[in-house]
């Protein structure tokens, strides 16, 4: 019940083989497309079907494996890798108690017909069970079932049948995955977070959403203008504790992004148009544009998105997910609307930070909340 891979070298029987397609919709691991029937001719039930993985951030992909397994057994077993192996991986996957929380939820309509288990080991109790009949998996995890059943043959048990769920792919293209909605890439139902409206062409600021932007999208740390260290410095030691934090820090503003230079943190990526209260700031040139490895023009007038600033955030988050770079962003027009775009684009666990003048700064943690928030916002811009 892992999902690790396949050795090119494996020369077990269906390893490596494509699933084959059956009348009823499901797909079966190669010498498992024969379902037992009754006399009548239709397909029995299994009793128990087993069925493992991570399960962060409950998606499609994983409503498909639980309809697939409920359509061929009377009950599924759902075991959940335990947060030891699945921190291990990624230490943005939620606690185990959050993954069998959103999956409980997401599945309450079938509730009497599955159970959750703790999963602490490659295989749980695939290896062993003779209550069980049948595994239920993906078809990039089927060579982990074939192998659970050369383990099963081994010990002189029965081998399970092997069901393999439709893939649900993503507007993309790309198979629906956990890995892919942690990366800030698609949602749950594998849909993209910048509106089609707002890719594809530039868009103006509409009095709906000035309204939704008049009060601080996120935490406000307090401190003199005079001295924006003192702010910054509060922010930083916060950010830093946070298990959550990615390591991708994002500055909007001139006089943030200096601030955080002044304390020793450069942002990863900052944003600056070289105003505050949009006029002209004289600090700006303060800014050292050699602490950055990239540094990308882009033009977006006041009240607006442009085209070319998406492509400068994008550019901006993508250099910095390949190969950490860093990257200074300068804007001809302003800068503040930024956040709308970063905050889809940005992986969970990223940090934008921006100036509230005369108060302080703002830390917003990237997040599903934060990404499906900013998505509502940018479709109430008007396209032009």
């Amino acid at each position: 019940m892992n999902q690790g891979t396949t050795p090119q070298s494996d020369r077990r029987p269906g390893v490596g083989q494509a699933p084959e397609q059956s009348s009823d919709g499901c797909r079966y691991a190669p010498g498992h497309t024969k379902p037992e029937k009754d006399p009548t001719g239709r397909k029995m039930m299994h009793g128990i079907g087993l069925i493992g993985g991570t399960f962060d951030r409950f998606h499609s992909g994983h409503m498909s494996l639980i309809e697939t397994g409920l359509s061929r057994c009377e009950k599924i077993q759902v075991w959940i890798t335990s947060d030891e192996i699945a921190q291990s991986k990624d230490s943005r996957i939620k606690k185990w108690e959050e993954r069998k929380s959103d999956l409980e939820s997401a599945t309450s309509d079938f509730s009497s017909r599955i159970s959750t288990h703790l999963l602490v080991d490659d295989f749980g109790p695939a290896l062993e069970s003779r209550q069980a009949s049948a595994i239920i998996c993906s078809n990039d995890t089927m060579p982990n079932c074939l192998e659970i059943n050369s383990h099963r043959e081994v010990n002189g048990l029965e081998t399970l049948e092997i069901i393999i769920a439709q893939s649900v792919l993503s507007w993309n293209g790309a198979t629906i995955s956990s890995s892919q909605i942690r990366e800030g890439l698609i949602d749950r139902e594998g849909e993209p977070w910048i509106p089609r409206k707002i890719s594809g062409s530039d868009a103006r600021i509409t009095p709906q959403v000035e309204s939704q932007l008049k009060h601080p999208f996120g935490r406000l740390f307090e401190g003199p203008e005079e001295d924006t260290s003192i702010a910054i410095k509060e922010a930083l030691s916060h950010i830093s504790k946070n298990p959550d934090f990615s390591g991708l820090l994002i500055a909007v503003g001139d006089v943030t992004v200096l601030g955080l230079q002044r304390v020793g943190r450069p942002a990863d990526l900052a944003f600056i148009d070289g105003k505050t209260k949009r006029s002209k700031w004289s600090r700006s040139g303060d800014i050292k544009q050699n602490l950055y490895d990239n540094i990308i023009q882009c033009v977006s007038p006041a009240g607006s998105l442009t085209n070319s600033l998406l492509d400068a955030c994008n550019a901006s988050v993508s250099s910095w997910k390949e190969s950490g770079s860093s990257s200074l962003i300068i804007v001809s027009g302003e800068e503040d609307l930024a956040p709308l775009l970063l905050h889809p684009l940005a992986p969970i666990g990223s940090v934008v930070i921006y100036g509230q003048p005369s108060r302080g700064v703002v830390v917003r943690w990237c997040d599903e909340d934060s990404k499906d928030r900013c998505r509502n916002i940018l479709s109430d811009f008007e396209a032009v």
